[in-house]
């Protein structure tokens, strides 16, 4: 297996995409941490399939919107599994709602959860990464093309990730380290189910007239993670089923 003997951490990883990343880099050999802020009961169940495969599964209750939380989920990862090879960053919350609206406390907190998590969590998990270590974060195709009006905190949260995901590859790459941001466009999950009322419109803005599911998405991340993303670094991969073609 790919990721045989590697330990990863994925945070949001009791749900959706977060699970789906972690049960397949658990599948690709890899033993893994997840967090979580309330589901216990999810993340619980998420590391139960991951022993099922065989992995070292573990849930770390951290909000991604406390930063002293993220630092001692990623200590008590790199503890417990006995040293740190990947880190997903992707805990996320999706603000929606007209721009004139949004409150201070909501500004801070996504920005909180989508780009200071994500920041502290590397600087954490760095000292323990070594060549061959990854960062790979979980982005959004809206953060290169809107179409739509309403999510411009959403959108203006997740861009930030291009920026620090080329900046960080070029600080990290010395120490072959690759970083890198994998932006989903609308995939079948509980926070944007497939059958909701506005499904039939966002299919209608993709190339392929699907929502992808999370398991599609997981197998990118799970590229980026392994041998076949050895010298990506640096990059936006869009995963979107054609939306921003």
């Amino acid at each position: 297996m790919s990721l045989d003997g590697r330990a990863a951490l994925v945070t949001g990883g009791s749900r959706g995409i977060g699970a789906a990343v972690a049960l397949r880099l658990a599948r690709d050999g890899a033993d893994v941490a997840i967090t979580y802020r309330s589901a216990a009961d999810r993340a619980a169940q998420v590391v139960k399939e991951i022993e099922a495969l065989g992995r070292r599964g573990l849930a770390v209750q951290a909000d991604s919107a406390d930063p002293v939380a993220v630092r001692a989920a990623v200590d008590t990862a790199v503890a417990e599994l006995g040293g740190l090879d990947v880190l997903v960053n992707n805990a996320g919350v999706f603000p929606y709602g007209p721009f004139e609206e949004v409150t201070l406390e909501e500004l801070d907190r996504t920005l909180a959860i989508h780009v200071r998590a994500a920041f502290v969590a590397a600087q954490a998990a760095s000292p323990h990464l070594g060549a061959g270590g990854r960062i790979i974060s979980i982005g959004s195709n809206l953060a290169e093309r809107v179409p739509f009006p309403g999510i411009a905190l959403y959108a203006m949260t997740k861009s930030a990730l291009l920026g620090y995901t080329r900046a960080l590859a070029r600080e990290l790459g010395p120490r072959g380290i690759t970083v890198n941001v994998v932006q989903p466009g609308s995939t079948d999950t509980d926070m944007n189910p497939a059958d909701a009322g506005n499904a039939d419109h966002q299919r209608s803005l993709t190339a392929l007239g699907r929502y992808q599911t999370a398991d599609e998405l997981a197998a990118t991340v799970a590229h980026l993670a392994g041998p076949g993303g050895r010298t990506i670094t640096g990059a936006s991969l869009l995963v979107d089923a054609g939306t921003n073609a």
